[in-house]
């Protein structure tokens, strides 16, 4: 019987590793960090927080909507960023929206942040020189307004929605297209995710929050690449990132139809909430969250690969992210790739970019390495360290969350 599932037929990420995703995939097989020195803003000596996973420029790009007077009203990077990643993904599915297609394609693409920056500089000019924020500040600062654009961009005329599930976003995005596919209220969507969190409140909010990378008192000072550690015993929070992908769904009928190809099926999800603490992980309800998804996609945790977990780097989290999966596949747990320690954490984007390089490895038989990584006794995982693995891989799980208690899991399949 044919799968009724939704395949991934386009998908492209920009992350702290580069531009390109051939680039990124191969920077991120040998094991490099895209982790450095926190540029973004001018730092004062007392700022706390000093490396971060910057994105480079991408204003030379030859892209018609980077234009000049474009950027000077949308100032917000989440925006070119995103608009890249989605004409790109686009690019490569081979799909032309035309305007007969258009009311079947939906936009699930959203931001876990948004466009901050933007009320930030308004606010700072107000005070400062008195004057009254630009226009678009308003507009910038609007999270749906990344969809509202990206339709714009691409003349989608379905079912826009932006839906926020804090670092969880990305994959979260993917599932609701999924959701629409399969209430047959689209045949395409354009899902994923953009987040550009350095700015200055919110990178020093995460500090005093004790969550980004906070090196041990009297520790020699250590290279910004050898920062995220996911699993690892010298784990000590995460490293903030920027970042974009995009991820095209379309249902298997569609795709067939019109000659896209594709080589994987989001075959099966899980969302849950911990209704528990606001940023502390819930192990019964993570636990949840991976089992529904694989139920969903109607295997056993024994047909599962590998997991591309969420793996931020913090103390609470990694435990109780192999916790669940110790219970839940038990002395069978399948190796764990934590692509974090390579790109840091995009917070919003994380998942849609670390699904995608799940998917890629599907494709190549291959898992990518987790670096830094130094053994935790308490943590008796098989975590892909410091090389990458050459394994075959049918189903995947893709862990993802988030603060407030948002949890999302889907299983990927390779369908050829």
């Amino acid at each position: 019987m044919e799968s009724s599932k939704p395949v991934i037929v386009g998908y492209d990420a920009i992350s702290a590793l580069g531009v390109d995703l051939e680039d990124q995939w191969q920077r991120a097989l040998q094991g490099e960090s895209g982790i450095g020195p926190l540029t973004r803003f001018p730092l004062s000596q007392d700022f706390p927080v000093r490396i971060a996973g910057q994105l480079p420029d991408i204003d030379d790009l030859p892209y018609p909507f980077l234009s000049a007077r474009h950027q000077a009203s949308w100032s917000s990077p989440v925006f070119k960023y995103s608009m890249l990643s989605v004409a790109r993904a686009l690019e490569r599915s081979g799909l032309e929206i035309s305007p007969e297609l258009a009311p079947r394609v939906a936009v699930t693409y959203s931001s876990a942040i948004g466009g901050l920056d933007a009320v930030l500089n308004a606010d700072r000019r107000l005070q400062a020189e008195n004057k009254l924020p630009p226009p678009y500040a308003n507009p910038n600062s609007c999270i749906n307004m990344v969809g509202g654009k990206i339709a714009i961009q691409t003349g989608a005329q379905g079912p826009i929605v932006s839906p926020i599930t804090a670092c969880a976003t990305g994959l979260t995005s993917m599932i609701t297209g999924a959701m629409f596919l399969a209430l047959d209220r689209a045949d395409v969507v354009i899902c994923g995710a953009v987040d550009f969190a350095l700015v200055e409140p919110i990178v020093a909010g995460f500090y005093t929050m004790n969550g980004v990378y906070n090196p041990k008192e009297g520790q020699e000072e250590e290279p910004p690449q050898a920062a995220s550690r996911p699993f690892s015993l010298n784990r000590r929070g995460f490293v903030l990132s920027e970042g974009a992908g995009a991820v095209i769904l379309a249902s298997r009928k569609f795709a067939e139809s019109h000659g896209l190809p594709f080589t994987t099926e989001l075959a099966g999800w899980g969302m849950t909430s911990d209704a528990h603490h606001f940023v502390a992980p819930y192990f019964k309800t993570i636990k949840k969250c991976m089992q529904d998804a694989i139920q969903d996609a109607g295997i056993s945790p024994a047909d599962i690969a590998a997991v591309n977990g969420h793996a931020a780097s913090t103390r609470v989290g990694d435990k109780v992210e192999y916790e669940a999966l110790r219970a839940l596949f038990g002395n069978t747990m399948p190796p764990v790739s934590a692509n974090k320690s390579l790109i840091g954490h995009a917070m919003g984007a994380s998942s849609v970019i670390e699904s995608i390089f799940a998917i890629q490895g599907m494709q190549e038989d291959v898992l990518l390495p987790t670096i830094n990584y130094l053994p935790d006794p308490e943590i008796e995982i098989d975590c892909v360290a410091d090389t990458k693995r050459q394994l075959p891989q049918e189903y995947v799980l893709k862990n993802s969350f988030g603060f407030g208690g948002c949890n999302s899991c889907a299983v990927f399949k390779r369908v050829n």
